[in-house]
């Protein structure tokens, strides 16, 4: 009797111990970097992230086919808009946004690739340990494939790959991430905002459409 509850003791905590897909801290800043493997984007953007609201705010730069660019954008789906905004102009533009939140999350599909530590496990502090997952989005007659990795603990975001027959391998790396948001006032439109009219043209539609 007491072999057959340890046995089951022993199963319970080796089932206990396999990574579970998870859903980010819903409050998170940071900085990203975004690379693509035909070296025709290269980008640095700081973002401010609240899935409680369903808000995003990147403030990027970058190159593009050698050419450098600027971007500051206000993502606000509840309210279906994406502002682009220029503090030194003191503009901005104003467009629809029409598809819906999607959250930082692990896909409900994707398959476990492997769990390492980045960094050492020789002592306390050395290293972290994380989950990294795969497989296949489908959006608008276009198969995605993408690699996903974030923390075992807390779901914080590491890196993303992702995958498409038109951009190639594209690598999203996180850094820097803080649990919460260091200032609030970035996921609200500048009162130069206030006027800004709606084009007809849409806006981005996801996070990683901006970059």
């Amino acid at each position: 009797m007491r072999a057959f509850v340890l046995l089951v003791c022993l199963s319970v905590g080796c089932l206990a111990q396999r990574p579970q897909r998870c859903t980010s801290p819903p409050l998170l800043t940071g900085r990203l970097s975004v690379s693509s493997a035909n070296e025709k984007l290269t980008a640095f953007a700081r973002y401010t992230y609240d899935a409680l609201r369903q808000r995003i705010r990147l403030i990027e730069f970058g190159s593009y086919q050698n050419q450098s660019f600027h971007v500051d954008v206000l993502l606000l789906y509840r309210e279906g808009v994406v502002y682009k905004i220029n503090n030194r102009n003191q503009t901005c533009c104003k467009k629809a946004l029409s598809r819906s939140f999607h959250p930082l999350a692990v896909p409900q599909n994707a398959s476990l690739l492997g769990q390492v530590v980045l960094g050492s496990s020789s002592g306390p502090a050395q290293g972290v340990l994380v989950n990294t997952w795969a497989g296949k989005l489908e959006h608008k007659n276009t198969t995605a494939k993408y690699m996903s990795t974030v923390t075992e603990f807390g779901c914080v975001p590491v890196s993303t790959l992702f995958y498409t027959d038109q951009s190639g391998w594209i690598v999203t790396s996180f850094y820097n991430n803080v649990i919460g948001l260091a200032d609030p006032q970035m996921l609200i439109p500048p009162s130069f905002c206030g006027d800004a009219q709606l084009e007809t043209e849409n806006g981005p539609e996801t996070f990683f459409s901006v970059l």
